[in-house]
């Protein structure tokens, strides 16, 4: 009777491939704080968006677990498509830095206000909305359709009063469950 050794490495790549997989899955678990998450409300300026952000706010996730100081670096890439460079720092403000590099696909017909981001390659494609944001672009909202995952975006680290209220309003008025929202020490 003959062995089935073909079946071996197909087993072996079918769990390896169920691991990052299942992770991923693990991604979209949480509380959602908006179960009917708006569109975009305006176009976006890729080349003014570009350029570097300071996270002030987040729903809580698994891949932002422990990270202070966080950041986000933008760039318009010759291939039409947005560089991005996560940074946090792991622990707290004075915590080692992580980063991780990823790049971002324009939705078409999103006036550039939807992405498509990879930080893994292929096997996990996330979405990346640009709710709102300020017509100067010195804020942003970010969001995606399960209305599990938020960011609130500044261009300083230490935003006005002025620019948190108006965060705050915007993205109550967007729908979101702002108990939800912790806040990001820098």
């Amino acid at each position: 009777m003959p062995l089935r050794r073909p079946l071996m490495p197909a087993v072996l790549i079918g769990a390896a491939l169920a691991l990052p997989l299942s992770a991923c899955a693990t991604l979209q678990r949480g509380p959602v704080g908006n179960a009917a998450v708006p569109q975009p409300a305006k176009p976006v300026d890729l080349s003014r968006y570009a350029g570097l952000w300071y996270e002030i706010g987040r729903y809580e996730n698994g891949f932002e677990r422990n990270c202070e100081g966080v950041t986000a670096r933008y760039t318009v890439r010759d291939d039409g498509l947005v560089g991005v460079l996560n940074t946090c720092r792991q622990g707290g403000v004075d915590g080692p830095e992580k980063t991780v590099q990823g790049k971002a696909k324009i939705v078409e017909g999103s006036a550039d206000a939807k992405l498509k981001v990879s930080f893994f390659g292929p096997l996990y494609v996330g979405d990346y909305w640009v709710l709102d944001r300020a017509d100067d672009y010195s804020w942003s909202i970010v969001g995606e359709p399960s209305g599990r995952y938020l960011w609130l975006l500044s261009r300083t680290a230490q935003p006005s009063a002025a620019v948190r209220e108006t965060l705050t309003a915007r993205t109550r008025a967007l729908g979101y469950d702002l108990n939800l929202i912790r806040p990001t020490q820098h």
